[in-house]
């Protein structure tokens, strides 16, 4: 009956929305640590620079740190949204180069496990959105909770950042099968961070593909392979970006070419295209199949 009453919200909401074609991006890992926010963010300062409206939806829902990144100040965030204090229009900060972030809380722990009907007021939320977005990027959380493979699931494209640790690669593993095996989603690009060479990016690539290609029928491509450099801590310390801070560093250019590359991808014509029906899908969970233990 929820279920019923909430989908009714959203397809309202998808009819009443001016459409357009907004470019989705989940950027995700499993692991926590493997650099998903800085990814993030310098892709999004990246495609701004080149004159593209990006919008950063901060969906680490319970340890928020986007805007602390960024050095910036956000009285209000999503907490505030679902509690009905104010609209979602009213709590986006500006960032460089005009990129509109949507802040969730920190050390909120009741953010990270949202309700039926908390869900139902995300959608409404996205639903008040005014602006005209290119790029929508979404960092998630760490880990494989419902939220994450809620935002992983309704993006276009999913970005799975991994580092060569083991710890890495089986949490990348572990959620590239749950999206596959239970969710449908069989594109993945694999980002491979802090790597000291382009031959140990493409290794780290590979030891991922062996294990995916043996158990799975996802379809991964590695899209870039971002250096280990210490500008990007010099920057993160200065609650700068690195490709703002040391634009000529290496891993400010792999990150550029990175979102570079992220432009050339299509935007599906469907309504997969749509900022509202990206937030519907959240809602819509379908039934998990049964998954082997141990593969």
């Amino acid at each position: 009956m929820i279920e019923n009453i909430m989908h009714d919200q959203a397809s309202g909401l998808r009819r009443m929305t001016k459409l357009s074609s907004t470019k989705v991006i989940t950027v995700t890992g499993g692991k926590g640590g493997v650099g998903k926010t800085n990814v993030t963010l310098n892709m999004a300062i990246s495609m701004a620079r080149q004159g593209k409206r990006v919008m950063v939806l901060d969906a680490d829902l319970g340890l928020a740190n986007v805007d602390i990144m960024l050095g910036l100040r956000a009285g209000r965030n999503l907490s505030h949204v679902l509690a009905g204090l104010c609209d979602l229009q009213d709590i986006i900060v500006e960032g460089p180069y005009g990129v509109k972030i949507i802040p969730a809380s920190s050390g909120t722990q009741n953010m990270a496990e949202l309700t039926p009907a908390q869900h139902a007021g995300l959608i409404r939320a996205f639903g008040s959105l005014s602006d005209d977005v290119d790029v929508l990027l979404v960092d998630t959380a760490a880990g494989i909770s419902d939220m994450v493979l809620s935002f992983s699931r309704a993006a276009q494209e999913v970005l799975v950042v991994v580092c060569d640790e083991p710890t890495s690669i089986t949490d990348a593993y572990a959620l590239i099968k749950i999206l596959s095996r239970e969710y449908d989603v069989q594109r993945f690009k694999i980002v491979a961070n802090m790597v000291r060479s382009y031959r140990e990016g493409r290794e780290l690539y590979a030891k991922l593909t062996r294990v995916t290609e043996r158990f799975l029928s996802a379809n991964l491509e590695l899209v870039a392979c971002v250096p280990l450099d210490d500008k990007v801590r010099q920057s993160v310390k200065r609650q700068k970006i690195v490709v703002e801070a040391y634009p000529k560093s290496p891993a400010a250019l792999a990150l550029s070419s990175l979102a570079n590359k992220a432009l050339t991808w299509p935007v599906p014509t469907s309504a997969g295209g749509h900022l509202e029906f990206f937030v519907e899908r959240l809602l819509v969970k379908p039934t998990p199949t049964e998954v082997p233990i141990g593969e």
